[in-house]
């Protein structure tokens, strides 16, 4: 039997906005070896919203070994919008037959489905969310199955100004 791998799946848009509702940035080469040492992730998959000015930003994270997965984005009032929600659940159901297990990467109850699928189904590693203090209470009942960024500060945090 051909063993199959752990995939990451990442709202990076929840994920940013949790860390930073804490007071600190998170190292994205870091986290990417972090989800590779923990949780033995092969395949992390960063679903983002694509602004052609974060160009860098975009090749910086693909070298550091994420797969991106690109929504467009609406400009509105200034304001920018770019749910990656339904593009993170296709994508972890297109992929479903070549993981053993994913690991969830937002404390967003939208993905409330997904997590109660993924772990029907015997697929479901974690749900890794960035703020223990501030994520959906529909995510709450899976309790063993969490995990959070919180007590992660000293490993993950940005030390210098050395990636965008």
């Amino acid at each position: 039997m051909i063993k199959k791998e752990n995939y990451a799946f990442i709202d990076s848009q929840n994920l940013n906005l949790g860390i930073r509702d804490q007071g600190w940035k998170l190292d994205f080469k870091r986290f990417r070896v972090y989800l590779k040492d923990r949780y033995k992730v092969s395949k992390a998959f960063l679903f983002i919203g694509y602004i052609k000015e974060n160009h860098e930003l975009y090749t910086f994270l693909k070298r550091t070994g994420y797969k991106l997965i690109f929504k467009p984005v609406l400009q509105q009032g200034g304001e920018v919008k770019g749910n990656v929600d339904a593009e993170l659940v296709l994508h972890s159901m297109i992929e479903f037959p070549n993981y053993d297990k994913a690991v969830i990467v937002s404390g967003d109850g939208d993905f409330h489905c997904l997590v109660e699928y993924l772990l029907k189904k015997g697929k479901l590693l974690k749900v890794v969310i960035p703020n223990k203090y501030k994520y959906s209470a529909l995510l709450r009942r899976f309790g063993k199955l969490l995990d959070f960024l919180n007590l992660q500060r000293n490993v993950l945090a940005q030390k210098k100004r050395h990636n965008p």
